[in-house]
């Protein structure tokens, strides 16, 4: 990418309305104005083509500076409405932090409809009617569990997608059994976002999986660089594909997400999937939140841990047998942690790594 052409980069105003933000981000998107960023990044200029900077924020590893051209930005936008049959004049909600890309998204498609997104973000009674939304699991949880405003906002939009983090089958189930229209998400702000609904590519989006079980993308709506890291970026291409950091296998011409390589642990000699240890934990709780995690440790490499918030408090014992049955011997509990929540990082996802602290911090 040519570097010397540089432009301004604006910091978007947490005090300014939706409205304003549309404004500036329009101009953004047009070359009529600073390109912008929801977060703190590490430059004050970028390469002319980028319009927004995302910073990534993982449950591990190091945050990158994705640096997002227009071109990718509104790709995105136009495939997504057209997926859903979006015409101009029909809105969609705000539910996510404009911190994130699936929050900066919403606004895009907003746009492109001609429309300001309507801001739920503060509301705790009734929602304005939306044509269409987007949430993450924790959020439809909790309209499928006693957020009845939600609940309600959930149920009259034509579309929900769904994304951020792995989606339970039975709150999928749950979901649409409500009668709320959800539509799986997969993606990440290295490429726009959601590009892949349902298991499908969209907007002329192609994925494969590579020799390692690892999803690589092919997509318009791949981001430009990562400022801060630009050989990193590089590194991730091979013959025109983005290579993930996830793993999944390809059923029937459906992409299936299994989860990513860094949340598959080894374990007294056998691979370990913590994706895993919670579905199968949930099916028999579901009334509680789980996180499963790892520890260093000198007689098992990684000790698998787990991180229980809830008013139910299941033992290690009985949690082991379920898993030593579902799995193998080597999926037992070392030890586990109660909390009042879980921590999180964007879009909802567990901290892994704040869970393997507070865990040495108690002794686990």
């Amino acid at each position: 990418m040519e570097m010397s052409s540089q432009r301004e980069i604006r910091a978007i105003d947490p005090t300014w309305t939706l409205a304003q933000l549309r404004a500036h981000l329009d101009k953004a998107i047009k070359g009529d104005g600073p390109a912008l960023t929801p977060s703190p990044i590490s430059v004050k200029t970028v390469p002319a083509e980028i319009s927004l900077v995302v910073s990534t924020s993982g449950s591990t590893g190091d945050a990158k500076e994705v640096g997002l051209s227009a071109a990718a930005l509104l790709a995105s936008s136009r495939a997504t409405n057209n997926f859903f049959g979006a015409k101009a004049g029909q809105t969609w909600s705000l539910l996510l932090p404009l911190t994130h890309i699936a929050g900066i998204n919403v606004l895009m498609r907003s746009l492109e409809l001609g429309t300001t997104a309507i801001d739920g973000r503060q509301i705790t009674g009734a929602y304005p009617y939306a044509d269409f939304t987007a949430v993450v699991p924790t959020q439809l949880f909790r309209a499928l569990n006693g957020d009845s405003h939600l609940r309600e906002h959930l149920c009259s939009a034509k579309a929900v997608l769904i994304g951020g983090a792995a989606l339970d089958s039975k709150l999928a189930d749950q979901a649409r059994t409500a009668g709320i229209n959800i539509v799986e998400s997969y993606g990440m702000t290295e490429t726009c976002g959601g590009c892949i609904y349902g298991g499908l590519a969209i907007g002329g989006t192609s994925f494969a999986i590579d020799g390692n079980g690892l999803i690589k993308i092919s997509s318009e709506m791949l981001a430009s660089t990562y400022l801060n890291d630009p050989s990193g970026w590089g590194s991730k291409f091979k013959n025109g594909y983005f290579l993930t950091s996830d793993l999944g296998e390809i059923i029937n011409g459906k992409l299936k997400i299994i989860g990513r390589a860094d949340d598959v642990i080894v374990t007294g000699g056998e691979n370990i999937s913590l994706l895993k240890i919670e579905a199968i934990i949930h099916q028999v709780f579901p009334e509680i939140e789980c996180a499963a995690f790892a520890i260093a440790d000198p007689q098992w490499g990684q000790a698998l841990h787990l991180a229980i918030a809830g008013s139910v408090k299941p033992d290690s014992a009985a949690i082991n047998e379920i898993l030593s049955k579902q799995i193998s011997a080597a999926a037992k509990i070392k030890g586990i942690i109660y909390l009042d929540r879980l921590p999180r990082i964007a879009l909802d996802k567990v901290n892994r790594q704040e869970l393997a602290a507070i865990a040495k911090r108690e002794g686990k």
